[in-house]
């Protein structure tokens, strides 16, 4: 892989040489690598074939899981999330111990490793939101549940510049990986004031299908505005707002 510097940047391929844009910059490649066929029959590829399942199985994973947290990832995604979901899924499946390689899969996984995935590198809810919470996954009942008790923002709360108010967003969510199917429920604080007063306790509820078997998760996360003339506005669009997995129950 090589780095294009040109004035004119190119895209496609001449001979052996493939330009292509990423987010790293202009790159160019060359052309190679063994016949397609080659890998999908012979032997001494096996494990190309095994690796290549569970990585599949993995980006289908991280699909239904970003799916039903689109509401909250509309606003709180880097652009990088997607390949490191994929990679957290990959430990995930990895950490079968009943399957065949090639058939490990998540259900028979680690679904816990998920735990602290952070879906916005660039403003992560580790380093923004110090408030104590209690995550609570209550499977009999179905309610997926976070419990802040009253805090200070201003000391509780890393903002960016220019944050004047926030708000406060979970989400529940029952995956079932296999039929690539979900249930999710979520909620979300009033636009709170970012300042010293103390806030008011915030609890929220998300509930999903009592006595489930599925894996449940849930998502937490803050939103950051600033107020103009009586008007609040998604500072720099969402590009700052943390969202984390807080809580997994696998359900094995």
């Amino acid at each position: 892989m090589a780095r294009q510097k040109g004035i004119i940047k190119l895209k496609g391929t001449i001979g052996d040489i493939t330009f292509y844009k990423t987010q790293d910059g202009h790159l160019a490649r060359e052309k190679g690598g063994i016949d397609a066929s080659r890998i999908k029959s012979d032997p001494a590829f096996q494990r190309t074939r095994e690796n290549g399942s569970e990585f599949g199985r993995a980006g289908k994973a991280g699909k239904i899981l970003r799916t039903a947290l689109r509401a909250l990832l509309l606003n709180s995604a880097d652009g990088r999330m997607v390949s490191r979901l994929t990679q957290r899924m990959v430990q995930v499946i990895q950490a079968d111990l009943i399957s065949v390689r090639g058939l490990r899969n998540v259900i028979d996984g680690e679904a816990e490793l998920l735990v602290g995935f952070e879906f916005n590198i660039r403003g992560k809810l580790g380093t923004s939101l110090f408030a104590p919470f209690v995550a609570t996954i209550d499977r009999p009942t179905g309610d997926i549940i976070v419990d802040l008790a009253s805090f200070s923002p201003l000391n509780m709360i890393a903002a960016p510049s220019g944050t004047t108010h926030y708000k406060i967003i979970s989400a529940g969510a029952e995956i079932d990986f296999e039929a690539e199917t979900f249930v999710v429920s979520n909620s979300e604080s009033d636009i709170l004031p970012w300042n010293i007063n103390p806030s008011d306790a915030i609890n929220h509820s998300n509930p999903v299908t009592p006595a489930s078997t599925k894996p449940l998760f849930l998502a937490l996360g803050v939103e950051f505005y600033q107020e103009v003339n009586g008007q609040m506005y998604a500072l720099k669009n969402g590009s700052y707002n943390p969202l984390s997995i807080v809580k997994v129950d696998s359900g094995v």
